[in-house]
């Protein structure tokens, strides 16, 4: 009987851990989303639909990153990790000089970049 209530613990046990490791505590913005990798901000290309598009332009690494080339209206979607503090700026000026367009965690819009020289990832 103990070997039996032994080997019914240890199931017992052994499928919470898939449980957990299946649901995990993971948040939403770790997965891909519009091809846009967990923890990146993306710049797809110009014109293009966000929804049946890859992304031209993948971000990881805090701080600044200077643009090129980037000119009309594209979609910019911020997939980072964290909490509302992980926003991505759109600038003006080089190294992030003159930001003028804040995204959110998890949000997208269609930017008109021409004018914009910069983009900057904030740390959560």
């Amino acid at each position: 009987m103990r070997r039996i209530m032994r080997g019914a613990a240890a199931l017992a046990i052994a499928t919470a851990a898939v449980t957990a490791i299946a649901t995990g505590s993971a948040h939403a913005s770790d997965k891909p989303a519009y091809g846009c990798p967990g923890g990146a901000v993306c710049i797809y290309p110009q014109g293009a639909d966000i929804h049946n598009s890859t992304p031209t332009n993948i971000f990881y690494s805090y701080g600044a990153h200077n643009l090129s080339n980037q000119f009309g209206y594209h979609y910019v979607f911020n997939n980072q990790y964290g909490s509302a503090k992980a926003t991505a700026e759109l600038c003006n000026g080089y190294n992030g000089a003159d930001c003028v367009t804040t995204i959110g965690l998890n949000e997208f819009g269609n930017f008109y970049l021409t004018p914009i020289n910069s983009i900057v990832l904030n740390r959560p």
